[in-house]
């Protein structure tokens, strides 16, 4: 590689994670160049810093236009297309799960609903069901939270995040004032 001992390092773990994340190295390794460098690059540009072959630029270059991870930029006087990634890291945040969900979890609530339709045959398959509707349950209803969360403007859902576990006291809290309520018409009945 081409690059500065810390740049190359951001690059290098990027391509490791990769491939734990479900992409290839070179995808993870492009992607994290890209997000450091401080103007737009081209494949030229790529294969020179990373040190890896054009063809297999290009394809990872595909690879993260279809997730919308790369930005197509063009320069004046200069025909060849020019990369980058988004500034924003809450845009990238949301990029990311979006199109998570639409390649997993989108795909997966469609097969348990087709499953859950059929009719059972036997015990087993009854038991099979009414886990696989557990499951279906608990991802629309995360599903559900996560359409609800993505409409939330940048500064609103970094303050939720920064609530962390302060959030299970404010639900404590409602839990606390409705069972009080409720508490109030047993009292005033039993005057």
């Amino acid at each position: 590689m081409n690059l500065p001992p810390l740049i190359q390092a951001f690059v290098l773990h990027f391509g490791e994670m990769g491939s734990r994340w479900g992409i290839n190295r070179t995808v993870g390794q492009i992607y994290a160049l890209l997000s450091v460098s401080p103007q737009p690059l081209c494949a030229d540009e790529i294969v020179d810093a990373l040190g890896i072959s054009r063809s297999n630029v290009s394809m990872s270059l595909r690879e993260l236009q279809a997730w919308n991870l790369v930005l197509l930029k063009h320069k004046p006087d200069d025909r060849r297309d020019f990369f980058t990634a988004p500034d924003d890291v809450w845009q990238i945040l949301r990029t990311l799960a979006e199109e998570r969900k639409k390649r997993e979890i989108d795909p997966t609530l469609s097969v348990l609903r087709e499953l859950l339709m059929q009719k059972p045959q036997g015990e087993t398959e009854r038991f099979a069901q009414t886990r696989m509707a557990e499951m279906h349950g608990l991802i629309e209803q995360l599903t559900n939270w996560y359409d609800d969360v993505k409409k939330l403007e940048t500064e609103r859902l970094s303050a939720l995040l920064s609530l962390g576990a302060k959030v299970t006291r404010l639900l404590e809290a409602k839990d606390k004032i409705v069972s009080m309520a409720r508490r109030k018409p047993e009292r005033e009945e039993g005057k």
